[in-house]
């Protein structure tokens, strides 16, 4: 990443250095993902669209931990191999709202809600600005290269009521807690970066 864009990395250091954690990150370009990956301080697993998962790119991104999803339907094998990440210290990638859009968090499906509250990991907020911005002249589907993209990492926050509750109401209660939250941390990222 740092090859062919300039990233800017603002609150890596909010990462928690050990266990478990989430990073809900806001997706409006194809890069995101692979920016996050590639500036974090630790390694992330994205849950990633099965789609993405043909021929020799499939084959990375499974060598290089990421979990494949089929978001038509309850994928129980991805739903496994995610809380797996979680229960072995590993940090968990996803974006909320399920598919790329505006990228303002606008309208998250339940998945991390759900994978927050049964794991007990801690939600980091990570805001991409940037990456939407404008085309590239040579490859009109990336950012031009050398452009400056930020990520902007928020500080950590526990999604549950604290009580371990895990029914509808409760994973209801969670998505709004981290919609208000996400919400909050994005429009903080806009302010701190100027974009």
């Amino acid at each position: 990443m740092y090859g062919l864009w300039r990233p800017r990395v603002l609150g890596a250091w909010r990462v928690p250095a050990t266990g478990p954690a989430i990073l809900a990150v806001n997706h409006s370009h194809n890069i995101d993902g692979p920016m996050v990956m590639g500036v974090a301080p630790r390694p992330v697993h994205f849950l990633i669209k099965k789609e993405a998962f043909v021929g020799p790119l499939g084959s990375f991104l499974t060598g290089i931990g990421q979990v494949e999803v089929d978001r038509h339907g309850t994928d129980r094998t991805a739903i496994t191999r995610a809380l797996g990440v979680l229960e072995s210290g590993g940090v968990l990638g996803i974006f909320p709202e399920g598919t790329r859009g505006e990228g303002d968090f606008a309208s998250l499906r339940a998945g991390l809600a759900y994978f927050a509250v049964r794991s007990g990991a801690p939600v980091v907020p990570v805001a991409v600005l940037g990456s939407s911005e404008r085309r590239g002249r040579l490859m009109k589907g990336l950012p031009p290269l050398r452009s400056r993209v930020d990520v902007v990492f928020g500080d950590p926050f526990e999604a549950g009521d604290g009580s371990g509750r895990r029914t509808r109401r409760a994973l209801d209660e969670a998505t709004e807690r981290i919609q208000k939250q996400l919400s909050a941390h994005l429009e903080n990222a806009r302010h701190r970066t100027g974009r």
